[in-house]
């Protein structure tokens, strides 16, 4: 295997790098400027917000995450203090510990996806057809279609 990026590999990978963090960071200006939160609390409450029953295991948020399972439970404290999400017992084995988003809480994050998306059409989604968004769509869902097999211990394609 060679150990370097072909000019092509080093454009695609690098370019994907610089783009995420510049929109990383464009969207953590703005969520602490108008929702003081942070880009990792607001992922916290739009994934509780999309849950069925607004609720989700710590492990689990901390699962999709960049955070480990302790990073996540301080994350959690820091919004339960703020009144945006209350912490219960897990009611599948009582061991575990559930993050449940509060009513306060789905007013912030409300607010905030709307103004989330706002930013990113404006400065990403704008900049591309319909059918390059959809080629790009089919770039993540493959990625993500490959993690998931890997996990499940089946062989890459």
């Amino acid at each position: 295997m060679n150990p370097k990026f072909t000019e092509v590999e080093g454009l695609a990978w690098g370019k994907l790098l610089n783009v995420h963090a510049m929109m990383t960071r464009r969207l953590e200006e703005m969520l602490q400027h108008r929702y003081q939160m942070s880009h990792g609390e607001f992922e916290v409450l739009l994934r509780l917000w999309w849950a069925s029953d607004n609720r989700k295991r710590i492990w689990e948020l901390a699962e999709v995450s960049v955070l480990t399972h302790s990073g996540m439970s301080r994350l959690i404290e820091r919004l339960v203090k703020a009144g945006l999400v209350r912490r219960e017992t897990a009611t599948e084995d009582k061991r575990g510990a559930c993050a449940v988003i509060t009513p306060a809480g789905l007013e912030r994050i409300t607010a905030a996806e709307a103004s989330n998306i706002e930013l990113v059409k404006q400065h990403f989604l704008s900049l591309y057809s319909e059918e390059e968004l959809k080629q790009m769509g089919s770039f993540w869902k493959r990625f993500l279609n490959y993690e998931e097999r890997l996990a499940k211990n089946e062989t890459a394609p």
